[in-house]
């Protein structure tokens, strides 16, 4: 699926219709977010996570790597890798604990864990273009294929 969106409130939208059509079978559900900085990452996670019900602001967690966000029969973990050094930092932040049912895994600049992330569902590829971003969402597991199905149907 591709997307042009001309907006912060474009993207946010995506991210919205990705809240809404998450699979809820309770299986450990992960998105990765990749593109340059500046493309959008935490603009689409913002608005994934207020269609979940996070009623604060969502930023960037480029100091802290994570955040949590208990929710409504879902606890989403948002990451972003950017200042990771080495992917081994991961051990450290204790992720594996929250690799469980109910979790849904929001990870910005992925490569850079490599190796010590779950396999994505769903991999969300944004790219800047004058005056616009394009975005597009691959499946990337039985579970991202069938949550890209009902992302085509909304």
């Amino acid at each position: 699926m591709r997307v042009l969106a001309r907006s912060e409130s474009d993207t946010e939208a995506l991210g919205a219709r990705l809240a809404g059509t998450r699979p809820q079978s309770g299986e450990l559900a992960v998105l990765f977010l990749e593109g340059e900085l500046g493309a959008g990452k935490t603009t689409l996670a913002r608005g994934l996570l207020q269609a979940l019900g996070v009623a604060g602001p969502v930023r960037s967690p480029t100091y802290t790597l994570v955040e949590l966000y208990a929710l409504q029969g879902v606890t989403a973990v948002h990451a972003d890798l950017y200042r990771l050094r080495d992917p081994q930092e991961l051990e450290d932040l204790g992720l594996r604990e929250w690799a469980g049912p109910n979790h849904l895994w929001l990870i910005e600049w992925p490569q850079r864990g490599s190796g010590h992330l779950p396999a994505p569902d769903l991999r969300v590829s944004l790219t800047v273009q004058p005056g616009a971003h394009h975005i597009e969402v691959i499946p990337a597991s039985p579970l991202g294929t069938q949550w890209l199905g009902r992302l085509g149907e909304g």
